[in-house]
Parts: structure tokens; sequence; C-alpha cells
């Protein structure tokens, strides 16, 4: 199939998506709308379903492991389907007498979903709960690699949504294989594209002329200071490192501990499972995650046992290893090991205070993941409004696993979500977790009541008296 083949399947797969949107929406209510999401959400979560394309998944990419993206699929989706629940999202909202003001939500239209290879299930299944939702048909681009899993699902999404009487052309795919041609093309048609993967991908998105949704780097940076429960912040540093061997960019990457607490922080993440590794051992494994300053895929994602024997630390693993740590100083632009690693690696910082703590934290996510989240470990709550104004992060998970709390949880009120936006820190349009608030147009009805106008006095004083006008 050539170029001109190509745009011309494209067109005609939004063309088929445009009209079974307008059905949607003009046949649409919102029962119809929660059917649909939950026909979605058990294709994915339905057992036995999950755990073939979970296997699929972890093949097709070499990415992950199979327990964790089972887990994964089945705690996002379910999360994501508990926020959506009574929810109202089409339709006549609100009167507001006073204001003279009614809202009504509406489908933003054809929504283009670009999803990545770390999460090539729960991702594209987020995404496409939330456009039906709100009445809107998607079309998903996901990346060559994870384009397999992607059609397997989709098999199963629309088995389910015909069962329940819904079109199937309000969710389809861009056709194997993917290519950055198709992709451009169907950017330039939808009327919404919501971006999750790697920061060209994102700027791609903002420049092809169609409003876009985009999500930054993570790079996540978290504090240790000296009134946290160690072995407590140690555990759950361990569990979020791990999972999924690290696909998640709510993976901490690196830690920084206060100096009073550094000696017992290092023995809890031993005891977690964690190495490490020595000055020459740690030169190593810079100079195999990174090659020319670029991830490489020799330790992405990738299983310990892998990791240990590719850099050669097999003898000098305990039996409960599971993760590598490499102390350093070095931080910010410049210093490889300080960026994010979508690995079972994590670099380790000791500090004075916590002041200076929070200084190499933003410095860190200056280099990378700026305006993506930040974890603090402590039981000191003033810490954490300090943070919240001194660095450039959306978000500051308190003594919780990053990478489960960071997108919603079960036990906090985030919503639940696989795509975090950055705000102007990160260069994205949003700063919370994306959710179906971000797939609606609103409209307004506007009426005229009685007339609030303040004389100039209301207004200036303050000023006036403090320029002695």
């Amino acid at each position: 199939m050539n170029n001109s083949d190509d745009l011309d399947h494209i067109n005609a797969l939004v063309e088929r998506a445009r009209r079974a949107q307008l059905a949607y929406e003009a046949q649409g209510t919102q029962e119809m709308f929660d059917i649909a999401t939950q026909a979605v959400g058990w294709a994915l979560m339905k057992p036995e379903q999950n755990a073939a394309l979970a296997e699929i998944a972890v093949h097709e990419t070499g990415l992950g492991n199979v327990a964790d993206k089972i887990k994964k699929n089945h705690n996002k989706t379910l999360g994501l389907l508990r926020d959506l629940k009574d929810v109202k999202s089409f339709g006549h909202i609100s009167d507001d007498l006073e204001s003279g003001l009614s809202t009504y939500l509406r489908p933003k239209g054809v929504i283009a979903a670009i999803v990545p290879s770390t999460n090539p299930l729960a991702t594209p299944v987020n995404n496409i709960i939330n456009a039906l939702k709100c009445g809107n048909a998607i079309i998903v681009a996901p990346s060559p690699k994870g384009a397999r899993p992607l059609e397997i699902l989709l098999d199963h999404i629309h088995e389910n949504l015909r069962a329940v009487g819904v079109d199937t052309d309000l969710v389809q795919t861009v056709p194997i294989p993917p290519s950055k041609h198709k992709t451009n093309r169907l950017m330039e048609l939808a009327d919404l594209l919501v971006v999750t993967g790697s920061p060209s991908n994102v700027r791609a998105g903002y420049s092809s002329g169609t409003p876009a949704l985009g999500v930054g780097q993570g790079n996540v940076v978290t504090i240790i200071d000296d009134t946290a429960d160690v072995k407590d912040a140690a555990s759950k540093i361990a569990a979020s490192k791990t999972f999924d061997n690290a696909t998640s960019c709510s993976s901490e990457n690196s830690v920084i501990v206060l100096s009073s607490v550094y000696e017992d922080a290092v023995r809890a993440l031993q005891n977690e499972g964690g190495l490490v590794l020595n000055r020459a051992e740690s030169e190593h494994l810079i100079n195999t995650h990174w090659v020319n300053g670029k991830i490489s895929t020799a330790l992405l994602a990738q299983d310990i046992d892998m990791i240990l024997e590719r850099l050669g630390l097999v003898e000098r693993a305990q039996p409960n290893t599971r993760f590598l740590i490499v102390p350093t100083t070095e931080a910010g632009e410049g210093a490889l090991i300080s960026g994010e690693k979508m690995s079972r690696i994590l670099s380790l910082y000791a500090v004075k205070s916590f002041e200076e703590a929070v200084s190499l934290a933003v410095k860190i996510q200056e280099y990378q993941g700026a305006g993506h989240s930040m974890g603090l470990h402590s039981k000191d709550d003033a810490k954490a409004h300090h943070l919240a104004m001194a660095a450039r992060t959306c978000r500051v998970i308190v003594n919780q696993a990053h990478c489960f709390a960071t997108g919603g949880f079960f036990d906090n009120g985030m919503p639940f979500s696989l795509s975090m936006g950055c705000g102007s820190w990160g260069g994205n349009s949003i700063d919370g977790n994306l959710n179906w608030e971000h797939f609606v147009n609103k409209v307004r009805i506007v009426r005229v009541i009685k007339e609030n106008k303040p004389e100039l006095e209301e207004i200036f004083t303050g000023f006036w008296e403090k320029a002695h006008r």
C-alpha cells in the first residue's frame, strides 16, 4: 500500500467514525453511554482475556511482565469505571438561577488517541472508556510494537459493543502496520488529540493544527526526610520501582534521603531487594543503559534476571535482589543517571537538609520531568505544602507507592488515569490527570439577570490608598 492509499484509508476510517459519532450522539442517552463503557471495560477485565492479552503485550513489546500487566489492566480499568459510575456526562447538567446560566455537555466528536508501547492495553482502554462515556467516537494509533495486542483487544471490544447494540465504528484503530504517515493524517482530521508517550509525539500533536491534550515526561524524584517511617518508605518505593518492570512514567527514578536517616534508608532498601552498586558497576550500567545520551533497549523495562546477567552482576546479587541502586551526587543536565530510566534502576542521593533536598529535586526535574510529580515520605505535612509551592510539579504524592498513586488509586482522591498532565512546566495544556471532563464541550445558556455593576471605589480603593492617589 502506497502513501496515497494510506491516506485514503485513514480518510475513510475517520468518515466512518464521524457518521457513527453523529448517530451515537443523536440517539444517545446517558444509560447507553454507560453501558458502552462497561462493554469496553469488560473486554479487558474479563479474567481469561486479561491474562491472554497481557501475555501477548509482553511478548510483542518486550516490555514489562505479565503478572503486573494483568493487575494494571484490572485495577486501572476498575478504578476508572468506579470514577465514572453515576457521573452525568451528556446533556443538561445544571441551572443556576442566580447567574442565569444553564449548562449542557456535548461530545468533542472524533477523538484520536496516540498510545505508547509501555501500556498497549490499559492506556487505550482508558481513552476509549472516557470517549464513549461522553458520546464521542475514537480512533487509536498504537506504537508498532503495541499494534497486535490492540488489534486483538479491539476484537473483544467490538464483540461486546455489538452485544449491547452499539456501533463498532465508534472504536477503531489505525490499520496495521501503524506509521507516522498514517498517524499524522489521523491527527489532521480528528476533532481532538489525546497524546500519551514520547515528548516528540506530544510535540507532533500540538503542532498538528488539531486541539491536543498532551502529557509530559515522568522522571519522578522522591524525598525521604528525617521524620519518615523509613521501612515503610523503602517498601513502597521498591514496590513502585519494580512494578511492571518500571514501564510507568510514575515509577520512582531518584530518591533523595536526608543524611541523618541515609544509612537506615539504604539498609531498608537493601532489605526490600535493592542491590547497591559500586562506582565501576555504576559506570558500566550507565554506559549500557544509555547510548549517545538516549536510553537503549538493553535494560529497558526488563526482568531483573536479564538485567543482572547483562551487567555481569549475577554473582554479586542477593537472593532477594529485584532492583539496582546507584549512589551518586551527579544531577541535572548532562547527568544521565539523574534522568528517566524506565528500568529497575534507582539513583540515590544524600543531603544534609530538607531545603537541600528540595533544591536537588528541582534540579533533577528541570533536566527531565518538570511538572509531572514528586514523592515525599514524611510525617510533617508542612513539607508537602512547601514542595507544592517550591517545586515546578503538579502533584506531590505523600507516603505512597508513587506509580500506583499518581494515576489515582482506591485509597486516594486522584482520578484514575494513565495520562498525567504536567501543566506549562512540562509543556502541556492540562495540569491534572486526564479524565472524562477533557472529553466534553460545555454549552451554556446565558440569560439576563439583575445588573451587578460596581462603583469605582469598590474596585480601586486599595490601589488609591497605596499609591496616595
